[in-house]
């Protein structure tokens, strides 16, 4: 396969150029060159970008996707990193899970005022809480 330019790779991956070139700037990506003002990229990028993505969709920094990288860009992935990443996905699934389940009650709550249901109120006290928390998140 022959080398790719930004707006085939951005196609391709279904990303704008400019993130291309912002994944340029925070190195995750490398061009190897241009033709003309267009940069070049091996078509290897396309399997990073498909990484990245990934990572994004699971809730991964660009930072900690940067680590999953070798420096010779090939996958370096830790193993415990995706591990802990799983329980805080447990978590939050569980989190909405209730979070839902108490709308569901609220959008049906018979009492006459929402701050008369003694289940209302439990969500929003727990909110409450939620927001004391949030330096540690």
């Amino acid at each position: 396969m022959t080398d790719l330019d930004i707006a085939e790779v951005a196609r391709r991956a279904g990303v704008p150029a400019s993130t291309l070139r912002f994944y340029e700037e925070k190195g995750l990506i490398a061009s190897i060159g241009r033709r003309g003002l267009r940069r070049q990229y091996d078509p290897g990028v396309l399997e990073r970008l498909a990484l990245i993505a990934l990572g994004r969709t699971a809730g991964f920094s660009l930072d900690e996707i940067a680590r999953m990288f070798a420096p010779d860009g090939r996958p370096r992935i830790d193993r415990r990193m995706l591990s802990a990443k799983a329980d805080e996905l447990d978590r939050r699934i569980r989190e909405l899970g209730v979070l839902r389940d108490s709308l569901r009650h609220a959008a049906a709550c018979p009492a006459p005022s929402h701050l008369e249901c003694p289940t209302f109120l439990r969500l929003l006290d727990e909110a409450t809480a939620r927001g004391r928390r949030v330096p540690g998140r």
